[in-house]
């Protein structure tokens, strides 16, 4: 994850785990010079196997606030430097300044955009404020319809706090609305000082689950082939034997790093931290930081840590423990190290694997996914 802006934003979300990180570089610009969007781009394809799409991920802070002229000029780099590699960039966004001139470049070059937005004006307004403490829905919904405007291939992010976790059909309902296919939640999990105590405005663990089962039904009886669920889309994988596609459920980690404006690259996106520093993108290259053992002892630890109770756990290969950021609880033996989020995961995952498994059966016949549908409605075979 590349953040040429750092922690930089325009925006003030009082959930933000990142806005602090400005304090690890409390001095100079918070912009990506030449000289490392250079090094980035030619690390990112030299790292990447011959014959492979080379992704580049553009977060923040807030990418937009570098201007198009940086994304031109990276498009460039990737394009000479690529050699007929194939390319894909994937931006996120909280799309307040969007306007046509973003938008037709977003097209030009196929970008594929995560657009943040937490559900109706309410849920959104709740978290996601302007520096002067201003709601922000209507910007948003102004940069949805950029894009919209523009055709540009984009999906939903939306953080799931305490409160959108009661109203989930709602949330799903209005993302979809909104024009949205492709959604993507996350559960906000901030963890008060170094204990065991979720902050106030923490998803609860078993609103989480609840959350999940309630869209997972909607959308298994009436969705399935026309919006995308990323957690579910993950979900179906693993049911089918295939690795996660996201390194919260992998067993190990650690591929995921996540590079500052002026070069530093770290561990992970959640522990940009001096701790998990890695080194500089103009000193050392990309790959070899990734490969090097400070970073798999990193990715390791996620399975060699794991409680004695998830090991055993039924569901632990759909879970693995998920992130090592949420594992801050005990186990109900007292044993340190369980995610925060354990009951609402177990709770989910028993309740939709029946319909995983028909889903992962009819794909592994060459079936469509979508025919589970037709299954529960019990206009399908019964067998």
């Amino acid at each position: 994850m590349a953040k040429p802006s750092g922690a930089k934003c325009n925006l003030d979300c009082k959930y933000c785990f990142y806005l602090e990180k400005e304090g690890l570089y409390p001095s100079g610009s918070h912009r990506m010079t030449d000289e490392v969007l250079e090094a980035y781009v030619r690390g990112q394809i030299e790292s990447q196997p011959a014959g492979a799409e080379v992704l580049f991920a553009w977060q923040g802070g807030e990418p937009t606030l570098m201007g198009v002229p940086f994304f031109e000029k990276a498009v460039a780099l990737q394009k000479e430097l690529g050699r007929g590699r194939r390319i894909a960039n994937a931006f996120q966004t909280n799309g307040v300044l969007l306007d046509d001139v973003w938008g037709e470049f977003l097209r030009r070059e196929n970008f594929l955009v995560g657009l943040s937005i937490d559900g109706p004006r309410d849920l959104h307004d709740l978290y996601r404020v302007d520096k002067g403490g201003r709601p922000t829905f209507d910007n948003v919904l102004r940069g949805l319809e950029v894009l919209k405007r523009h055709r540009v291939d984009f999906n939903t992010l939306t953080v799931v706090h305490r409160e959108s976790a009661r109203r989930p059909l709602e949330v799903y309902e209005f993302l979809k609305s909104a024009g949205s296919t492709h959604l993507q939640f996350i559960p906000l999990v901030e963890r008060v000082g170094e204990g065991e105590v979720a902050s106030d405005a923490s998803v609860l663990a078993d609103d989480w689950g609840s959350f999940l089962t309630s869209i997972w039904d909607q959308w298994v009886t009436c969705d399935v082939g026309k919006v995308f669920v990323q957690l579910f889309d993950v979900m179906l994988g693993v049911w089918m034997g295939q690795p996660s596609g996201l390194c919260l459920f992998r067993e190990t980690c650690g591929d995921a790093v996540a590079m500052e404006h002026n070069g530093d690259i770290y561990s992970c996106d959640h522990f940009v931290t001096p701790r998990h520093r890695l080194g500089n993108l103009l000193d050392k290259g990309l790959g070899d930081m990734v490969r090097d053992a400070p970073q798999r002892l990193f990715g390791t630890a996620k399975v060699d840590t794991l409680p004695r109770y998830c090991r055993e756990c039924e569901v632990r290969f759909a879970c693995h423990g998920e992130c090592p950021k949420n594992r801050f609880i005990r186990t109900p033996d007292g044993e340190p190290g369980l995610n925060y989020l354990c009951t609402g995961y177990k709770h989910f995952f028993k309740h939709a694997n029946p319909g995983l498994r028909g889903m992962a059966w009819l794909a592994m016949n060459r079936e469509s996914p979508a025919k589970i549908m037709e299954v529960l409605s019990g206009q399908g075979p019964s067998d």
